[in-house]
């Protein structure tokens, strides 16, 4: 009863404080946003810190604008979960006005340390745990110029592509109220896909930035481990690296998208955080090159959506138009996506969710597909090895049964065991790369368009286009392609082929789900992030030559 208390008294206090911050804003950020204020959110990035640079533009005025915008983005969507404008106001009056973020207000995740604000990430026990000092990659965007203004809400654990908790409350995706934009990063994909932000940062370790991407409407690439800043910052399973998490860009458009990568990698990052590799930003020049991109159409685990894999259809066609060749990559064939994905979850929940879940009061909130997975984690050895001879046997399931029976708890020898795995997996696809030739793989980012809220009880194993190529270690972009079409998109005729996509589908309702944006995944190898960022390039590109171009949401304020 006591936890209990204490819990509901740090959530009040915590949103309290939050409430209390913006209606103590002075009173321009309670203003409706003038026409240069919309000049300013509605330009690209490198538009903005181009004129701060020159002198023609002042940062206070820019963080007023973000600020207004960002303000009515969290009235719609509750993405929001610490206000640091008046601090951003002083840190804009002495910002580095010569840097390549010089004067430019950037969002980052509530995971980002910042000196003198929480990091507590949805966990009531860690509210009022303020950071001490602010995070290598602050340092680093402080030091460029930029302008840390607001931090983003994020699912409690981090293990969600939803983004809800008890502290901040439920994100919500601003094409759809009924539909979450994603998760573990979704505060920030809601705020930029509002146009409340332009640049922002997120994590990734099975999907974090790329789910919100797809299921919102923007821009990212996962940075394969040790590319991109990262130490110094909040974690819920502190210490797991059988699949590492990492720090990654994301941005409102495509160009705002390379302004970030090319700013942050002028600024030596290696200098500031030992965990980055000496790899500085390479120019490569992919145009008038015919390319191969391999495409894989279904992961074997969940068929893509009408929806879905009408956005990879149109990508692949304007790809041939424009002269690209087209592989098929046959998942029935080895290396299968299924036994990465395998070795992944267990790799991931090693120590059967205890780090996750410690923090986690009595009482308080789960995240449903959490706390799914930890009660499948915590079953007696005997009673999962019912469960899985039932859906082996029973159910014909062998996919669900093998996941099923090797979901639990390892010891250090079984631990060892699996990064031998994982790291033969990643041997196997790399003898793939060099048979087949090819420049890109072309996929889904996810199965679904965003799901709706709570909805991930059933999607929880469906994060699998995603997940695979953390666990490979990747370098994965998303380029928003289209909107989900009622008439277009429906579902006719399908029968599941395992548990997992049965229950992943039992979310899909094109009626309920029109307009919602859809996206394409284009995946490199390990540590070629400028090389992805080019394909998504020419992939955009190809799109808009043949009039496909994707329409960004404009919300009226």
């Amino acid at each position: 009863m006591f936890e209990w208390l204490a819990h509901r008294r740090s959530c009040a206090e915590k949103q309290k404080e939050r409430q209390s911050r913006i209606d103590n804003l002075p009173a321009v950020y309670h203003e409706p946003l003038t026409p240069e204020d919309k000049l300013i959110v509605d330009q690209y990035a490198s538009e903005t810190i181009a004129k701060i640079q020159e002198g023609s533009l002042d940062p206070i005025s820019v963080v007023h604008a973000f600020g207004k915008k960002a303000l009515k983005a969290h009235e719609a969507t509750n993405c929001l979960t610490e206000i640091l404008l008046p601090e951003a106001e002083g840190w804009a009056r002495q910002c580095n006005r010569k840097g390549p973020l010089a004067g430019m207000p950037i969002s980052v995740k509530d995971t980002v340390a910042i000196a003198g604000f929480d990091v507590c990430i949805g966990y009531s026990a860690w509210v009022g745990k303020r950071a001490t000092v602010d995070s290598p990659l602050v340092r680093l965007l402080r030091d460029a110029g930029a302008i840390p203004y607001v931090k983003t809400n994020i699912p409690i654990t981090l293990l969600s592509l939803e983004s809800s908790n008890e502290v901040f409350g439920t994100t919500k995706n601003p094409h759809n109220p009924d539909y979450t934009p994603g998760g573990s990063t979704g505060g920030e994909a809601a705020l930029l896909a509002y146009g409340g932000s332009r640049l922002g940062i997120g994590t990734d370790v099975a999907g974090s930035v790329r789910g919100p991407a797809h299921f919102s409407g923007i821009y990212t690439i996962k940075a394969s481990s040790e590319r991109f800043l990262k130490a110094g910052n909040a974690t819920s399973i502190k210490g797991q690296i059988g699949v590492p998490a990492v720090y990654s860009p994301m941005t409102r458009t495509l160009e705002d998208l390379e302004t970030m990568w090319r700013a942050i990698f002028s600024m030596k990052p290696w200098t500031y955080d030992y965990s980055c590799l000496v790899l500085p930003w390479k120019d490569i020049d992919l145009s008038g090159k015919k390319l191969r991109w391999g495409v894989m159409w279904d992961d074997g685990m969940i068929e893509p959506s009408p929806a879905c894999r009408r956005a990879l259809e149109d990508t692949v066609a304007a790809l041939k138009g424009a002269g690209h060749e087209i592989v098929n990559l046959y998942v029935s064939e080895t290396p299968k996506p299924s036994e990465a994905i395998s070795v992944g979850a267990q790799l991931l929940f090693a120590d059967g969710g205890k780090t996750v879940a410690k923090p986690i009061r009595r009482g308080e909130w789960n995240d449903p597909g959490v706390a799914d997975a930890l009660f499948v984690l915590r079953l007696p050895r005997f009673v999962k090895k019912i469960w899985t001879w039932y859906w082996r046997n029973i159910k014909g399931d062998a996919l669900y049964a093998e996941l099923l029976d090797s979901f639990n708890e390892k010891t250090v020898e079984e631990y060892f065991a699996l990064v031998a795995q994982r790291e033969a997996i990643r041997e196997q696809w790399w003898n793939m790369w060099e048979e087949q030739k090819i420049d890109f793989i072309l996929t889904s980012p996810n199965p679904l368009p965003a799901s709706p809220h709570a909805g991930w009880r059933n999607g929880w194993t469906g994060c699998t286009y995603t997940f695979l190529f953390n666990i490979l270690d990747y370098t994965a972009g998303v380029i928003p392609v289209t909107h989900l079409d009622r008439a277009t998109d429906k579902l006719e005729g399908f029968v599941p082929r395992n548990q997992i996509e049965r229950r992943m589908y039992r979310m899909y309702d094109a009626d309920r789900m029109h307009g919602l944006p859809i996206g394409v995944q284009i995946v490199g190898r390990r540590l070629e992030e400028e090389k992805v960022l080019e394909g998504m390039k020419i992939a955009e590109r190809c799109l808009k030559d043949v009039g496909k171009a994707y329409t960004l949401l404009q919300p009226t304020d």
